[in-house]
């Protein structure tokens, strides 16, 4: 099933808000709402429903799921032929996502909305990963299961059922987000990320393109064309972009040297490292450090 995709950056990871099912009659349609302000999950149950956002009309069959904007006008196309039931849940999230039309689109606007993500949540210093999430699609069996552990809760007090349907929705989410990956470009997504993880358990070393080569089993031009489809970058720049990370942190958490930090990090020359550190944060590492905690 084709479908636009919906992008966020976490952390924070999207939240849940509220639950609940509804049911249609023959006849009636879903009722029309203007930028409701949190994103709508509509799964249908039984029977079929239309569904309208902006301009574009949808038809959701049993078994189907379809996500609703927070910032549009959503409405029913068509009376309901026979009985349908849905289960809704609302969520939000703080900070950036956008809506792009297939996956490559969402790969070539990650660096961006990352950065943005980074001003609308004030995320200096943490990692972010992207969740991707189709906006129309078919729903298997672990997801209803998902689904209906929110309604098993409702013996339970309400400050515990919150906690749970939170950690449920996570679940939710992060199967959506799985059983997209394995559906796209699952390779290029997956080698990106054993690139990713071994750049972070092995940064503090000396890492070459023969090095990821030998330990990845891929040549260095195709793990670069993975990396720079899924994270903007290289290996080699996502390794100098880690390690400045890292010692972003190591900067304002503690009363190392420059020269200290250059070596925690993994560079092998201050002068390298400074270069490197103006170039991504327009300053050197001593005004960074000051800017941010005063003189130590």
């Amino acid at each position: 099933m084709s479908s636009p995709i919906l992008h966020f950056v976490s952390p924070p990871i999207p939240y849940f808000i509220d639950c609940g099912r509804t049911f249609y009659n023959p006849g009636e349609t879903h009722i029309r709402r203007n930028s409701i302000g949190v994103f709508d999950v509509i799964v249908v149950t039984k029977g079929t429903l239309g569904l309208g956002e902006g301009s574009q009309e949808w038809t959701i069959q049993q078994g189907e799921a379809f996500i609703l904007r927070p910032d549009a006008v959503h409405y029913g196309t068509a009376p309901c032929t026979v009985e349908t039931e849905i289960i809704w849940i609302h969520f939000n999230t703080f900070g950036a996502w956008d809506e792009c039309s297939d996956m490559n689109t969402c790969l070539a606007n990650q660096t961006a909305l990352m950065e943005r993500h980074k001003v609308n949540a004030y995320l200096n210093h943490s990692e972010v990963c992207s969740i991707f999430i189709p906006k129309h699609f078919r729903l298997k069996l672990k997801g209803f299961e998902l689904l209906e552990d929110f309604f098993q809760l409702e013996q339970d007090p309400r400050s515990l059922r919150n906690w749970k349907r939170q950690n449920i929705f996570q679940l939710f989410i992060q199967h959506l987000d799985q059983e997209l990956a394995s559906t796209s470009d699952g390779t290029a997504l997956q080698l990106a990320d054993r690139i990713e993880l071994f750049i972070r358990q092995n940064y503090t070393r000396k890492i070459t393109n023969a090095h990821l080569q030998k330990e990845l089993n891929y040549h260095p031009n195709y793990l670069a064309k993975c990396m720079l489809k899924v994270y903007g970058m290289t290996p080699i720049e996502y390794l100098v972009h880690y390690r400045l990370e890292q010692a972003k942190k190591l900067l304002i958490q503690s009363n190392w040297s420059i020269a200290r930090i250059t070596e925690e990090v993994g560079f092998q020359h201050t002068s390298y490292f400074s270069y490197c550190f103006g170039k991504q944060e327009g300053l050197s590492p001593l005004s960074y450090r000051k800017k941010l905690i005063g003189h130590r």
